[in-house]
């Protein structure tokens, strides 16, 4: 069975529309300042070690916290400039919060063992993607019209964070509404990649990518509801992880998460050190840590791995790079070599149907028949609409409040189909099934992040469908880790995702321990 020939046509409909968009936004969308800033490289050691190592050398008093975020808030002043990555700042409060936990330290009548289990964080500075609510810090998701909106109180994941003794240091951009693959709003403005400035770093957790490759951060919060940590994390060069869904609360974000949405979105970890992933996820989850196996030891050589290098050839999406092939056939030689494991390369046929799964699916409704709110309503802010066709023209003549990336979304809404067709839901229960029987409780899966290494400025709005290569994962409920695997010829970041069964999030965790040190993990982009 194939697709109609009413959905090809909407297929070829959606392809031409972009094109369309694509053509005219490049006639009138602002330019980008011709040449790439490099960033200078980091000098300080502190900001070279991971946050569970931070946290056990403030325990010990080897170093102080004060002196630890001291050093962050430097790095920040000394990138964002070039990056603009963080967007509101609380670097006094931090300090306070940091002199606090290092006369918590010299009170300490425990030892440190009970300050580490009490405190497992204590002293460590952390970034906050801004669509998380963090006590006095902006909350607007790129709209304007919530330019004025603070937050009284702290997101769920957020406050356990801080309640383990990890200091915020403020909130970092995304792009308009959490929908889009580059960071980029009326608000704050555009967000660059550490690697290249004139590439992007991806969305919709970019401010927090860019701030975490830089340098400017070790550990960090984002969101995800078709690759808004992976994508970023993987043009960033760093470490992303997309719980299993319903581990890690979703409360306290905006927009929240509508119908059947609420089961895609998660929310996980960011960060620069592979080690720090599995007791970030064990501290954002809290009680629900115990729906997964994260104390469980994992042998890596008795895991059952498989690769697929690609989609299988969707219209929708591009072809994979040459060198992300190259990665990935990198990575499974170094699997079989030091595991001595067999790699098992396998074609999902319905992987071609990605974007089609995700798209249906989003849009469906709920249990009760109710649909999730439009793009075009949530751009509206509440009790509101934005009209697309309307909202289009006011951008043409530079008097719209929103990105023409969102407003394409809206426009997007308008040509597709609100029934999702029976072929692709058979699509995705067949996906859903063959990946649940093949992986198990001891598989791990291969499959790209993106198709391409991090592209220029504005250019996914001619590729909108790429993303599809992660948003797949939220749609069938799997937990994913992002690893980066060394540099393009360019000096971008390669990665790929690893990807497991329901609450096996910690196969991935551990396999990415073990890619980190065959790899190389995270590099300096002011190095490279």
């Amino acid at each position: 069975m194939a697709l109609t020939r009413l959905e090809r046509f909407l297929t070829w409909v959606l392809r031409a529309f972009v094109a369309f968009l694509f053509a005219a936004f490049q006639l009138l969308a602002p330019r980008q300042s011709d040449g790439s800033s490099k960033l200078p490289p980091i000098t300080n050691p502190l900001l070279m070690i991971s946050g569970i190592q931070l946290a056990q050398k403030i325990r010990r008093k080897e170093v102080m916290s004060v002196e630890v975020v001291q050093a962050y808030i430097d790095r920040i002043q000394e990138v964002n400039p070039l990056i603009n990555a963080m967007v509101k700042d609380r670097f006094s409060e931090a300090l306070q919060e940091a002199a606090h936990a290092d006369r918590l330290v010299q009170e300490e009548e425990g030892g440190e063992e009970a300050l580490q289990h009490r405190l497992p964080l204590l002293g460590v500075p952390f970034t906050v993607k801004e669509s998380f609510k963090l006590q006095g810090m902006p909350n607007s998701t790129g709209l304007l019209s919530r330019r004025g909106v603070v937050s009284q109180g702290d997101a769920p994941p957020v406050a356990l964070l801080k309640r383990a003794g990890a200091i915020p240091l403020g909130v970092t951009n995304c792009s308009e509404l959490c929908m889009w693959l580059e960071s980029h709003n009326r608000l704050y403005g555009i967000t660059k990649n550490p690697y290249n400035t004139e590439r992007i770093p991806g969305g919709s957790s970019g401010g927090e990518g860019s701030i975490l490759a830089s340098g400017g951060s070790v550990i960090g919060v984002g969101s995800d509801i078709g690759g808004s940590i992976r994508i970023p994390a993987f043009f960033n060069g760093i470490f992303g992880h997309k719980p299993t869904p319903g581990v890690v609360s979703n409360e306290g974000q905006y927009p929240p998460a509508s119908e059947q949405q609420q089961s895609f979105l998660c929310t996980g970890p960011m960060c620069r050190y592979a080690e720090d992933l599995l007791p970030l996820l064990r501290i954002m989850a809290g009680p629900s840590a115990e729906k997964l196996s994260l104390s469980s030891e994992v042998d890596l050589s008795k895991l059952r791995f498989f690769s697929v290098p690609h989609d299988g050839g969707s219209p929708l999406m591009s072809p994979v790079d040459q060198e992300l092939l190259e990665a990935q056939r990198k990575v499974v030689e170094r699997l079989e070599t030091d595991l001595g494991v067999k790699v098992q390369k396998l074609q999902l046929p319905q992987l071609r149907y990605s974007f089609q799964i995700w798209g249906a699916l989003m849009g469906a409704p709920g249990k009760d028949g109710k649909p999730p709110k439009t793009f075009a309503e949530l751009m509206g802010g509440e009790g509101k609409r934005v009209w697309p066709i309307w909202e289009m023209a006011k951008w043409m003549l530079g008097r719209s409040s929103h990105t023409m990336p969102a407003i394409g979304l809206a426009l997007m809404e308008m040509v597709q189909s609100s029934r999702p067709s029976p072929f692709v839901l058979q699509q995705k229960e067949e996906l859903q099934t063959q990946l649940e029987e093949l992986l198990g409780t001891d598989g791990v899966l291969l499959y790209p992040t993106h198709p391409h290494i991090a592209p220029k400025h504005h250019h996914p709005f001619f590729t909108p469908f790429n993303f599809a290569y992660t948003g797949i994962f939220n749609i069938l409920g799997l937990p994913v880790t992002q690893c980066p695997v060394g540099l393009s010829r360019e000096g971008l970041p390669l990665g790929l995702q690893l990807v497991a069964g329901k609450r096996q999030d910690h196969l991935t965790l551990a396999a990415a321990l073990h890619l980190e040190r065959a790899f190389g993990g995270w590099r300096d982009p002011g190095t490279v």
